[in-house]
């Protein structure tokens, strides 16, 4: 039942260094697309005073996040939930925080609208949507990896692929955020915050 992803591991402390700053003390982070489970373990370890929700529309994915949220057995990580951002009804009605890791360039861009409108929904002013993973930017030069894992990602499914930071500062314009932070990553990662 329960999956790994390499990567999980590698990225789990950055990710937790940057989130520290970024999420508020206590209060309900909604996890989307929590892919194996594995962050959310992670991150309900790291953050004991946060209530940490994790979420996916994949029923294999979401069998995974329930092995490994009851093996860790914390009081902070609760169940899974199926939840297609697309979907205009989310099975969460409010959240302090909003966390996306690595959906947004293995999706069709409209699950990135859904995301930004849900977040619009879910948000109380200055509570923080976080994104993380590759991203273009018009004034930086792109790694040669990205350039491939992008054509890669295309090649998958046409719809698919690394989204332009402009892009998404423009979707998050319409839907009442503004990029407040801009971290770093290591493997060319981007970690992006926005807030309402």
């Amino acid at each position: 039942m329960k999956r790994y992803a390499p990567a999980t591991a590698r990225n789990s402390d950055a990710i937790a260094e940057v989130l520290a700053r970024e999420l508020p003390e206590t209060g309900l982070v909604l996890e989307i697309a929590s892919g194996t489970g594995e962050h959310a373990v992670f991150m309900a370890r790291r953050f004991p005073g946060i209530e940490w929700q994790p979420s996916d529309p994949d029923i294999d994915a979401l069998q995974s996040i329930a092995s490994w949220t009851e093996e860790a057995g914390f009081e902070n990580l609760r169940q899974p939930l199926e939840l297609d951002v697309r979907e205009p009804n989310w099975p969460v009605h409010r959240a302090d925080a909003v966390v996306c890791i690595n959906m947004i360039h293995i999706s069709p861009w409209a699950a990135t609208e859904g995301l930004f409108a849900g977040a619009s929904r879910l948000l109380e002013a200055g509570s923080p949507l976080i994104t993380y993973g590759p991203y273009f930017e018009d004034e930086v030069e792109t790694a040669p990896s990205n350039l491939a894992f992008d054509e890669s990602l295309r090649s998958r499914n046409p719809e698919w692929g690394i989204r332009n930071v402009a892009a998404l500062d423009e979707l998050a314009d319409r839907t009442g955020f503004a990029r407040s932070a801009r971290h770093e990553m290591p493997a060319n990662n981007l970690m992006l915050v926005y807030r309402r």
